[in-house]
This record gives C-alpha cells, structure tokens and sequence, in this order.
C-alpha cells in the first residue's frame, strides 16, 4: 500500500520538501512562499504552514493542503 503524505497547518515547511521534493517546492512557491536557492535559510525550514501563512507567506493554507494531500 502506498504511503499518503498527510499534510495539516501544523506540519513544517521543511516536511513538505522532505516528503515531497521539487513537487513540495513548486507547491509552496504558487502559494506566495519562496524557499529560494538552497534554501539556506535554517529558521524557515521549521516553520510551520500555519504560522507561514499568519505571517502573510501563504496565501491560501486550505488551498495549499488540499493540493499537497492530492500529490501522488
């Protein structure tokens, strides 16, 4: 069975581009948020999606979930 990446406004930036890779990336980036080049930026990583989007990084945090929980 294959495993479904279960994603809530609690789980962190880094999670999504663990579980997700370049898809996760490109994912957050339609959103508004950019991990830019690297990503280099270690306080970000951990994040959470709910905080990201309280702080104006996220557009649309419901939107974001439905996609990332559809991602084969």
């Amino acid at each position: 069975m294959p495993e479904v990446a279960l994603f809530s406004p609690q789980s962190k930036v880094r999670d999504v581009l663990d579980r997700l890779g370049d898809r996760g990336r490109q994912l957050l980036f339609e959103q508004g948020y950019s991990v830019g080049e690297g990503f280099v930026d270690v306080l970000s990583q951990y994040q959470t999606l709910e905080h990201a989007e309280q702080t104006e990084r996220l557009r649309d945090l419901a939107g974001l979930l439905a996609k990332l929980n559809s991602v084969q």
